[in-house]
């Protein structure tokens, strides 16, 4: 069995270097898909195949990830098992600490377990008017803070697909709403956190077309009861999603005082979506001073586009940017007028 697995792994770094190789020239522009480029699904069932049920989906995915998102990033075919190779003993143990703490400031900590052992924060919102802060962890709990103290957490809800969880990818909240909004790979999850005792309710969208990456809400609707979110997803989509009051009438049941999920179906919502990269849309945000949305990309030609959000829907071309390697980060300062971004 030894030789057996040692060539496995030698079929394995071979993938993951054609893998490196294609999303290199890929961002440079350079690369021509067909049907030997390797996406996910691929390197999934290749990496299945060397290693049999041994190896997790979720481990799968966040190796695949953390190449997608940084291609020079140092890896270790460990971790496809879930094992990782740390400095020293003492390193590790301060980094689970860490994990587990949720920094306000520089001089001032919760220490309140926001998040457990191998889990970690992928969204923190801050929400001036209402004096609270939303944070979403990669693994399903959503959390909100007010005025440094924890308020309440909502339950952890899994969503189970292939039976494993799936990842929290980011988060926000509904201003007219006032709902928080999270996104996972396939769902959108609304959790209304004003429920009252014990009863926490949280509506879920689902099953989405394509692997949600980010979440952001459009400020610019006036009407009290609907909001605008906008999300990015795998394929290079940015989705336009409009929600009301009337999506989530919830029904309640008399003398139940658990928390209330309600599945909904994409369909009876107005969503439109454009295609507007060629990879992975790593983040989308509304800059409400320009009237405009932004969305960005590892994709070297099409790295940023930032327009009116009308073009989501009419189609008419777009005002973009081209990076070397593309944007992973972006983020507009009123005061000076410019738009940082970050590759």
């Amino acid at each position: 069995e030894v030789p057996d697995f040692k060539n496995a792994l030698k079929q394995f770094q071979k993938l993951v270097e054609k893998m490196v190789t294609q999303k290199t020239k890929k961002r440079l522009g350079l690369y021509i898909e067909d049907d030997d480029e390797i996406d996910y699904d691929k390197f999934y069932t290749t990496t299945q195949t060397l290693f049999g049920p041994d190896v997790k989906d979720h481990n799968v995915k966040a190796f695949f990830r953390k190449i997608s998102n940084n291609l020079d990033a140092r890896t270790e075919w460990c971790e496809i098992f879930g094992y990782f190779i740390g400095e020293s003993d003492a390193m590790s143990s301060q980094l689970k600490e860490e994990n587990m703490v949720f920094l306000v400031s520089e001089k001032q900590q919760i220490s309140h377990a926001v998040v457990k052992r191998q889990d970690v924060i992928m969204g923190i919102v801050k929400v001036p008017h209402l004096d609270f802060t939303v944070t979403a962890s990669q693994k399903g709990v959503l959390t909100i803070f007010n005025n440094q103290r924890l308020l309440r957490p909502c339950r952890v809800y899994p969503f189970y697909f292939h039976q494993d969880t799936a990842w929290i990818t980011g988060c926000d909240f509904l201003p007219q709403l006032k709902y928080v909004v999270a996104v996972t790979e396939r769902t959108v999850i609304v959790w209304d956190y004003k429920s009252k005792g014990s009863q926490s309710n949280c509506f879920i969208i689902k099953p989405m077309e394509n692997g949600l990456l980010c979440v952001c809400t459009v400020t610019m609707s006036d009407h009290l009861a609907k909001d605008n979110i906008l999300m990015g997803d795998d394929k290079g989509y940015v989705h336009l999603l409009t929600v009301t009051s009337d999506h989530f009438g919830l029904k309640q049941c008399k003398g139940k005082k658990e928390s209330q999920l309600q599945v909904l179906d994409p369909k009876t919502f107005n969503i439109v979506k454009r295609k507007l990269h060629d990879d992975w849309v790593v983040k989308v945000k509304y800059i409400s001073d320009l009237n405009c949305f932004g969305s960005c990309s590892s994709d070297s030609i099409h790295s940023f586009v930032l327009d009116d959000i009308k073009r989501l829907e009419d189609h008419l071309p777009v005002k973009e940017f081209s990076v070397p390697r593309g944007v992973n980060a972006f983020t507009y300062c009123g005061k000076a007028k410019v738009i940082v971004t970050g590759g």
